[in-house]
């Protein structure tokens, strides 16, 4: 995990706005920071398996706190907070801009997003007409608490929104790193391969829903749908799946629906504003 890939290193972090104004990354070095710098031997050794893992666990560790910390800032304000995982390209920022044009009218959206570099995504989302806050992470893999939590101070959700978290594209560190969120959503789109859940298995534990995406696109891929929902259940008996399609708008009611559900916005207002002729059922057996 971080502790071999490199990304503890937090210097290239920076939180922007949508017009571009840039808020100093406030804790270089902060002890309070979550990322410890695991390269690091004080005690003259040059690595090994107990060190390595001592690091780690006092990493996470620290996060969890500031996790915490998060969690307890947005519950009381009443905000829902999503954290929208996925390997690069698997249609997050698609599927968001798809979920403010339909569901805009009905919940009070407002985004953060992850990637080590630029703001395409976070113009696509103030194109969309939402208030948006971009976190380049630059060698960093994935968001983490404190990284969230600069994100809100500048971002200043008000209270009772729906707040959604694009992290960066990546299957393994997001899912390791709780940032305080309300609940974890695993996009995964069948151009990628049916074996996600056997290969990325942290991930899949951790999520809350998992919305297999480009259902449209199914007829020219090869893609078992019922073995991928078999797989991720095996690791995760209780999770949600639906099958979705972000463009076509292929089972987006089982996605609107569920957000309804975790936000406790009316149904009838919420869902009130996704169109008619996009409302194909979703392709799941969840609880």
């Amino acid at each position: 995990m971080c502790s071999t890939c490199g990304c503890s290193d937090d210097a290239g972090v920076r939180i922007t706005g949508a017009a571009g104004h840039e808020h100093q990354h406030g804790h270089p070095h902060s002890p309070d920071h979550p990322h410890e710098h695991p390269h690091q031997h004080p005690d003259g050794h040059e690595g090994g398996g107990p060190e390595t893992i001592a690091l780690e666990q006092r990493l996470l560790a620290k996060n969890d706190l500031l996790a915490a910390r998060n969690r307890g800032w947005l519950e009381g304000r009443g905000i829902r907070a999503f954290n929208l995982m996925s390997s690069p390209g698997a249609g997050k920022t698609t599927l968001l801009e798809r979920t403010i044009r339909d569901l805009g009218g009905g919940l009070d959206i407002q985004v953060i997003e992850g990637d080590q570099e630029t703001s395409l995504d976070a113009d696509r989302i103030q194109a969309a007409g939402r208030p948006v806050i971009q976190i380049n992470t630059g060698a960093g893999c994935h968001l983490d608490a404190q990284m969230l939590r600069q994100g809100l101070d500048a971002l200043d959700p008000a209270p009772g929104s729906t707040l959604f978290i694009e992290n960066v594209g990546n299957l393994v560190c997001p899912a390791l790193f709780d940032l305080g969120e309300t609940a974890k959503v695993v996009i995964i789109s069948v151009t990628e391969g049916d074996g996600k859940p056997r290969k990325y298995p942290h991930m899949f534990l951790a999520a809350d829903l998992i919305l297999i995406n480009k259902a449209d696109l199914l007829p020219y891929v090869e893609f078992d749908v019922e073995d991928c929902i078999r797989q991720a259940r095996m690791l995760n008996p209780h999770v949600e799946v639906l099958v979705v399609s972000a463009t076509a708008g292929d089972g987006l009611d089982g996605w609107y629906g569920w957000l309804t559900r975790a936000t406790g916005a009316p149904a009838a207002r919420a869902a009130g504003h996704h169109q008619a002729h996009n409302r194909p059922e979703a392709l799941s057996d969840a609880h």
